[in-house]
């Protein structure tokens, strides 16, 4: 494994290691920025008014329980396609639990005596969800997206699956053509760049978050 990543053969060119983390940060942020669109004002809307939350999150919960592998073939049953459509689908279905859970959660955890506060003092219904629900939960909106971005990122690599490429290529092609050396590079990849983003997202929320609402 250590001759394969310290080739530079495999570094360069648009099937070497660079290219394939493009490809698989392609892959991963299409996903988390489509279930972060879909699951963010479901959660907000359902946390704010404390309606629609059990439909949601079992429905959410139930996505999240279906195989990674099984939702990629639903998907291209549906869509009649290989291609990243499907691969989209299935990623954003595993995306979308997480962060609807942890934006409801954040918000329903809101102290009741805080939001008559607000509403004593005048403020509306989209006043207090954006200057005093929206802030107090955001530590638990910002874990939700890193669970999100850990559970995508490490699914992409179906994505070989459909003869996309991005880190899976390594894992699939090298299993297909008993080359442990590149499956391994290609697994320590994946769990290399969840850990750097994993981290991104920490810092995101160091920076973002008020320091006496931090959990960690």
């Amino acid at each position: 494994m250590w001759e394969y990543l310290t080739d530079p053969f495999n570094w360069s060119g648009t099937e070497g290691i660079w290219a394939r983390i493009v490809q698989h940060l392609w892959y991963t942020f299409a996903a988390l920025g489509l279930s972060a669109l879909i699951a963010l004002p479901i959660g907000l809307r359902i946390g704010h008014t404390r309606r629609g939350a059990f439909l949601a999150i079992n429905l959410g919960n139930a996505a999240r329980a279906l195989p990674s592998l099984g939702l990629l073939m639903i998907a291209v049953l549906l869509t009649n396609q290989i291609g990243f459509l499907p691969v989209l689908i299935a990623l954003v279905a595993l995306g979308i639990p997480p962060i609807l859970a942890s934006t409801y959660a954040g918000l329903s955890g809101v102290d009741p005596a805080t939001i008559d506060a607000a509403r004593g003092m005048g403020m509306t219904g989209r006043e207090i969800l954006t200057k005093v629900e929206i802030p107090i939960a955001l530590p638990l909106i910002i874990s939700g997206v890193r669970s999100a971005t850990l559970q995508i990122v490490s699914t992409a690599t179906i994505a070989a699956l459909v003869s996309l490429g991005g880190l899976g290529r390594y894992v699939v092609d090298g299993l297909k053509l008993r080359d442990f050396p590149q499956m391994f590079t290609g697994a320590l990849l994946v769990a290399l760049l969840a850990i750097v983003l994993d981290a991104l997202f920490a810092l995101l929320g160091r920076i973002t978050v008020s320091k006496g609402l931090k959990i960690g």
